[in-house]
C-alpha cells in the first residue's frame, strides 16, 4: 500500500510501476475518488458546523426565529447523513483499489514481463555427473519405501504425499539444520500457527488478489496461510516500536498451505507442487531507511545460499525481473537448485525486500532518534521449505543403489549418518 499523498505527488512514477509490474489499475480513477472523498470531507465538515450554529441558537431565539433555526438544522443534519452515505461508498471504493497499488520497484531491477526474462546473477556449484542411469526423486523415493503417494491420495486428494521413516528424519533434520544457523545468527525462532485471519492476509499483500490460493473455514472466518509470513508481519500491527528495537529478526517455522489453483496439470508428480508443506521462514523488521532495507536484504540472501552450500547443492541466483516480483517488492531474489532429472534449476527460496509497502498495510510504524513516527521496512526470505527442497536433495546425492549421501554439515542432525538407506 502507498500513500495517497505519495500517490497524488507521484502520480507518473505509480503509473509506471503498474506498467513494470503488468499489473492493470486505473491510477487516475484513484486520484478522482481521492478528490471526491477530500470534497466531501470538506463539505461535509460545512455542513456540521452549519447544523451546530443553528443548534446553539435555537435556545437563546425567540419564540418566533425558532421554528426557522429548527428547520435549518434538521435540513443541515438530513443533508449531512446522505453525505455521509456517498462519502462511505466512496472512501470504501477508493480504499478497495488502494489495496491493489504496487510498491515502486528499484531502479536496479531488471525490467522484464514474466520470470523468462529474470536476470541470473549467480552461478555456483557443479551439476552432478552420474555414472550410472540417475532415477528422479520420486523413484527414489519408491525404491526406499520413504514415500507413499496412490494411498495417501484416496484419503486427502490429490497433489498430498505422506514421508516415510528415514524422509521423515530427514524433514526435520533439515529445519533443526535451518534453524541452529538462524538462532546463531540472531533470529528469534518462533513456531506461528497455520492460522490467520483476513486482516492478515492483506498485510502481506496476499489479498485481495490472492484469495484463489488460499484455503478459508467460513465457519470460523479464518484462513490457512501459505507461509509464516502472513503470521510474523502482524504481530506488530499497530504498534509504535522503539527505534532501539530494530532489527527485529523472526524465524518463523509453521505448516503452510496452498491451493495451487490454476497450477492443474502442471508439476504433478511427486513433492514439487504440493497442498501442504513445512518451513522456516526469515522475516525482518527495521528502520525506514534504504541503506538499512539493502543491508539486511543482502545478509538474507547470504543466509540462504550458506544453507543450500552447506547442503552441497548446485545453485543459481536470479534477480526476478519487475514482472515477476509481485505487488509489493521493491527488489527480488530467486535461489533455484538443481534438479538433474528435469536438467533445470527450480525455485527453493525467494528473497524480498518490502520497504514499507506492508508495514502500511498493518499500521507498524517506530519512534526514531529524533522522536518521528515512521512505518518500518519489512523483508523476508525462505530459510528452508519442505518437501520442495527435498527433491534437488536427494536426486543431487543419490548413488547407485538408491541410497542417498548425507552433507557432512547435515550428519549432526542425523545422528552422524553419512548414507540414508532403506533399513
Amino acid at each position: 500500500m502507498l500513500d495517497t499523498k505519495f500517490i497524488r505527488e507521484n502520480a507518473d512514477a505509480v503509473k509506471k510501476a503498474c506498467q513494470l509490474k503488468c499489473i492493470d489499475l486505473d491510477i487516475d480513477k484513484i486520484l478522482d475518488l481521492d478528490k471526491e472523498v477530500t470534497a466531501l470531507k470538506t463539505q461535509m465538515q460545512e455542513l456540521q458546523t452549519k447544523k451546530n450554529a443553528a443548534s446553539k441558537q435555537i435556545p437563546k431565539a425567540s419564540a418566533e426565529e425558532r421554528p426557522k433555526l429548527i428547520e435549518e438544522s434538521k435540513k443541515a443534519g438530513a443533508e449531512l447523513d446522505k453525505m455521509k452515505e456517498d462519502f462511505t461508498k466512496v472512501e470504501s471504493e477508493l480504499a478497495e483499489l488502494l489495496w491493489l497499488v504496487p510498491q515502486i520497484p528499484s531502479d536496479k531491477a531488471p525490467v522484464g514481463k514474466d520470470d523468462s526474462e529474470n536476470v541470473e546473477v549467480k552461478l555456483h556449484g557443479e551439476v552432478p555427473s552420474f555414472s550410472f542411469e540417475p532415477l528422479d526423486h520420486v523413484d527414489i523415493l519408491e525404491k526406499n519405501e520413504w514415500a507413499e503417494f496412490e494411498k495417501v491420495a484416496k484419503v486427502c486428494g490429490s497433489r498430498s504425499y505422506s514421508l516415510r521413516n528415514e524422509m521423515v528424519l530427514l524433514e526435520m533434520a533439515l529445519h533443526r539444520f535451518a534453524m541452529d544457523k538462524l538462532r546463531k545468527k540472531g533470529f528469534t525462532l518462533v513456531s506461528t500457527p497455520a492460522l490467520a485471519r483476513e486482516h492478515a492476509l492483506y498485510g502481506t499483500g496476499h489479498f485481495p488478489t490472492g484469495k484463489d490460493q488460499v484455503y478459508h473455514l467460513p465457519e470460523d472466518d479464518l484462513y490457512l496461510s501459505g507461509t509464516a509470513e502472513v503470521q510474523l508481519n502482524s504481530f506488530h500491527g499497530g504498534e509504535i516500536l522503539s527505534e532501539s528495537d530494530l532489527p527485529i529478526f523472526y524465524a518463523g517455522y509453521s505448516p503452510c498451505f496452498r491451493r495451487e489453483a490454476g497450477s492443474y496439470g502442471r508439476d504433478v508428480r511427486g513433492l514439487i507442487r504440493v497442498h501442504q508443506f513445512q518451513k522456516t521462514e526469515q522475516y525482518i523488521i527495521c528502520k525506514n531507511d534504504i541503506g538499512e532495507s539493502e543491508k539486511w536484504h543482502k545478509m538474507l540472501l547470504e543466509t540462504s545460499e550458506e544453507i543450500v552450500q552447506e547442503l552441497e547443492l548446485p545453485y543459481r541466483i536470479v534477480e526476478c525481473c519487475t514482472g515477476d516480483m509481485g505487488t509489493g517488492k521493491v527488489r527480488m531474489y530467486d535461489i533455484e537448485c538443481w534438479v538433474p532429472s528435469e536438467q533445470k534449476y527450480r525455485e527453493t527460496h525467494s528473497c524480498s525486500a518490502l520497504h514499507d509497502w506492508q508495514s502500511r498495510r498493518t499500521n507498524t510504524r517506530y519512534r526514531d532518534s529524533e522522536g518521528n513516527v515512521q512505518y518500518v521496512h519489512t523483508l523476508n526470505n525462505t530459510a528452508v521449505a519442505t518437501p520442495r527442497i527435498i527433491v534437488p536433495f536427494l536426486e543431487n546425492h543419490q548413488l547407485e543403489d538408491g541410497s542417498v549421501k548425507v552433507p557432512e554439515k547435515l550428519r549432526p542432525y542425523l545422528s552422524g549418518l553419512e548414507i540414508l538407506k532403506k533399513i
